[in-house]
C-alpha cells in the first residue's frame, strides 16, 4: 500500500515536467510526406488483422481511380499480415491518397501510407550439399556436423 501511494506521488509531481520533456510529435507523419512519389503504388502499414480488400478499396477510393487494393495475407491462416498495397491510375491521385490517409484510423488502427518500393530480387536457392559416405556433411562455418 505504501509503495502504491509513493508511486502515485512521484507520478503526480513529475507529470508536468515529464510532459514538457517528452513532447509527442508526429515524427512518422513528417518523414513520410517529404519523400516524393515516383510510382502510383502505395504501401499501407499498420492495418488491423480484420481489414479486407473491400474495406481497403472503400477507404482509398475517394482519392481517385483505384486500380488495385491488395491486403497481404498469411498463406497458412489466410489472415491479414497487417500491410497492403494500393495502386492508382496516376501519381497525383496517389499523392492525394497519401496525404489524406497517412496517420488516419482504419478499422480502429492507425495506418501509415508510404511509397511502395520495387520488389528486390531474391538470389536463387543454393543446392543442398551432398552427404559423404559416412553420413556427415561439411558445414563451412562450423566444421563437421551430422
Amino acid at each position: 500500500m505504501a509503495f502504491a501511494s509513493g508511486f502515485r506521488r512521484i507520478l503526480s509531481s513529475s507529470s508536468s515536467s515529464f510532459q514538457q520533456q517528452w513532447r509527442l510529435t508526429p515524427i512518422r507523419l513528417e518523414s513520410t510526406l517529404t519523400t516524393p512519389l515516383t510510382t502510383p503504388k502505395l504501401f499501407i502499414s499498420g492495418l488491423s488483422r480484420l481489414t479486407t480488400d473491400e474495406k481497403l478499396k472503400e477507404a482509398f477510393s475517394p482519392f481517385g481511380q483505384l486500380l488495385e487494393a491488395n491486403v497481404i495475407t498469411d498463406r497458412e491462416s489466410g489472415r491479414s499480415k497487417g500491410f497492403a498495397f494500393v495502386r492508382y491510375a496516376s501519381i497525383e491521385e496517389a499523392e492525394k491518397a497519401r496525404e489524406g490517409m497517412n496517420a488516419k484510423y482504419l478499422d480502429g488502427w492507425v495506418i501509415f501510407v508510404d511509397p511502395a518500393k520495387p520488389r528486390e530480387r531474391r538470389p536463387p536457392p543454393q543446392p543442398e550439399p551432398e552427404q559423404s559416405e559416412t553420413g556427415f556433411r561439411t558445414n563451412k562455418t562450423i566444421g563437421w556436423c551430422g
